[in-house]
C-alpha cells in the first residue's frame, strides 16, 4: 500500500480571512438560540474547533467555540458569559457528524458544555491512517486543498477578554476549510481501502473515557532526577501538591504560580524560615511572596514525615519495567519485543500507517513482557494474542492486521520454543 503522493510544488494560495468575513462573537442566550436555528437548517457535517488556554489556565475548558456548516455559515461562540447554558445549541448539533482536527484535544472541553457528536470525523487522525507524513491542519490544507493557512495564535491565552480581532480571524479560519478537508481525506481513505479502519478509530476517539489522573504526577516535576534523597522527594511532593491546589482554586496554570525549577531548588535548599525561603530563586518574587507561608508549610510537613512515609527514590512500575532493563531481567522477553517490533515495523511500511496507530507501544510491551502464557504454541497463539489485544482496547482492524504478524514473529510454526 503506497504512501499518498505529495502534490507538485506549486505556490499555495494564502487564505488570509474568511470568505464571508469574521463572524461576530455570540455571547447571549438570544444569539445562541438564533445560531442554533440556523445551524439546524444547514446541511451535512458540522466543522468544530475550540480554543483553550493551555499554559495559562488550570482548567481544560473551551474559551471559544468555532462552528461551520453548509447553508448556515460560520459561528464564533463565547461560552463563558453563558455559564454553560448551551442547551439550544446542543439540541441543534449533538445529532450531527462533527469534523474536528485532533478531536481528542477538544472533545473533553466541549463535553463539559453538554456538546457531544453523534458521529465523528477527525481529519488529523484520518491523515495519519492515509499515510501523510505531515498532519498538522495547515500542512494538510496546503497539501490537499492548495490553500495556505497562516498559523500564529494557537498558543495564545484565549481566556483574554475582549479577544483581539486578529485572534478571531485566526479562529474563524480554523473551520473555514475543515469540511472540504474532510471530503478530501475521506476520498483518500476510500481509495486506499481504509474507510472502515478510520470509522473504527473515530468511534474509539468519540467514546474514549477521560484518563484518570495518576497519583504520582508530582514525579514529572522537571529536574527531579537531580535529587538523591527521599526527604527531598517528599518536599517536592508536598510543594507540588500545594501548588496544584492553589492553581485549581485560581484556575491558573501551575507553572505560572511556581515553576518546577523553584520546587527543585527548595528541595535542595530545605529552607527553615520564610527569610531563607525568600532567599531562594523565584520565591522572593512578588507573586510567590504572598504564598510564602503555604510553601514553608509544605516543606515543614515533608520534614516532619516519618521515614516509613517518605516516597521511594524510584517510581513503582505499573506494568513492565523500562525496556533498557529487559535484557538483564528477562532476555526472552527482550527477544520477543525485538521480534514483535520488527514485525509491526514491516506491517507499518506495507500499509502506510504509523506503527503507533497500528498498536500502542505500551500494549505491545505489556504483551511481550508477561501478557501471554509461556507455554503457548503456534496453534493457540492466534486466539491468545487476539484476546490480549482486544482486552487492551485494540480495534478489530488493528487485530486483523497485527495478530497474524505477531503469531509469525513470536510463535513460528517450525520453532516451538520461540
Amino acid at each position: 500500500m503506497s504512501v499518498p503522493e505529495e502534490p507538485e510544488a506549486t505556490a499555495a494560495v494564502p487564505l488570509l480571512a474568511p470568505v464571508e468575513g469574521v463572524p461576530p462573537v455570540l455571547d447571549s442566550a438570544a444569539e445562541i438560540t438564533d445560531a442554533a436555528r440556523r445551524l439546524a437548517a444547514g446541511t451535512g457535517p458540522l466543522a468544530v474547533d475550540a480554543e483553550r488556554a493551555s499554559g495559562f489556565r488550570y482548567s481544560n475548558r473551551a474559551y471559544l467555540i468555532q462552528l461551520r456548516r453548509a447553508g448556515a455559515g460560520s459561528f464564533l461562540i463565547d461560552p463563558i458569559p453563558l455559564d454553560g447554558d448551551l442547551e439550544p445549541l446542543a439540541d441543534a448539533v449533538n445529532g450531527l457528524e462533527w469534523v474536528l482536527h485532533s478531536a481528542d484535544q477538544d472533545l473533553p472541553g466541549l463535553a463539559e458544555l453538554g456538546l457531544y457528536p453523534e458521529r465523528l470525523f477527525d481529519t488529523e487522525l484520518g491523515g495519519r491512517l492515509a499515510g501523510y507524513e505531515r498532519v498538522g491542519l495547515a500542512a494538510m490544507v496546503e497539501n490537499l486543498l492548495g490553500r495556505e493557512l497562516r498559523k500564529g495564535h494557537g498558543a495564545a491565552d484565549w481566556s483574554t477578554r475582549p479577544l483581539p480581532d486578529e485572534w478571531l480571524n485566526y479562529a474563524a479560519l480554523d473551520v473555514e476549510l475543515l469540511l472540504e478537508l474532510r471530503d478530501a481525506v475521506a476520498l483518500e481513505l476510500d481509495e486506499q481501502g481504509k474507510t472502515d479502519w478510520a470509522a473504527q478509530e473515530f468511534e474509539h476517539v468519540r467514546n474514549a473515557e477521560p484518563s484518570a489522573p495518576k497519583s504520582d504526577r508530582w514525579r514529572r516535576t522537571s529536574g527531579i532526577h537531580t535529587l538523591r534523597k527521599t526527604r527531598q522527594l517528599a518536599i517536592v511532593r508536598e510543594l507540588w501538591t500545594t501548588r496544584d491546589r492553589l492553581a485549581r482554586l485560581r484556575d491558573v496554570a501551575p507553572a505560572r504560580i511556581l515553576p518546577d525549577s523553584a520546587i527543585v531548588a527548595a528541595a535542595n535548599g530545605e529552607p527553615k524560615s520564610i527569610a531563607q525561603l525568600r532567599a531562594l530563586p523565584v520565591f522572593g518574587g512578588p507573586r510567590q511572596r504572598r504564598y510564602s507561608r503555604e510553601w514553608l508549610g509544605a516543606i515543614e510537613r515533608a520534614r516532619a514525615l516519618p521515614e516509613s512515609e517518605l516516597p521511594p527514590l524510584t517510581q513503582p512500575f505499573d506494568g513492565p519495567p523500562p525496556v533498557n532493563r529487559w535484557e538483564r531481567r528477562d532476555p526472552s522477553a527482550a527477544a520477543r519485543l525485538q521480534r514483535a517490533r520488527s514485525a509491526m515495523s514491516d506491517l507499518s511500511t506495507e500499509v502506510s500507517v504509523p506503527i503507533e496507530n497500528l498498536l500502542t507501544p505500551d500494549l505491545l510491551r505489556r504483551m511481550c513482557w508477561d501478557g501471554l502464557p509461556r507455554t503457548a504454541t503456534n496453534g493457540d497463539a492466534p486466539a491468545l494474542i487476539d484476546d490480549f489485544l482486544a482486552a487492551g482496547g485494540a480495534r478489530d482492524w488493528q487485530r486483523e492486521l497485527a495478530v497474524p504478524r505477531l503469531v509469525e514473529a513470536l510463535y513460528p510454526a517450525d520453532d516451538k520454543d520461540a
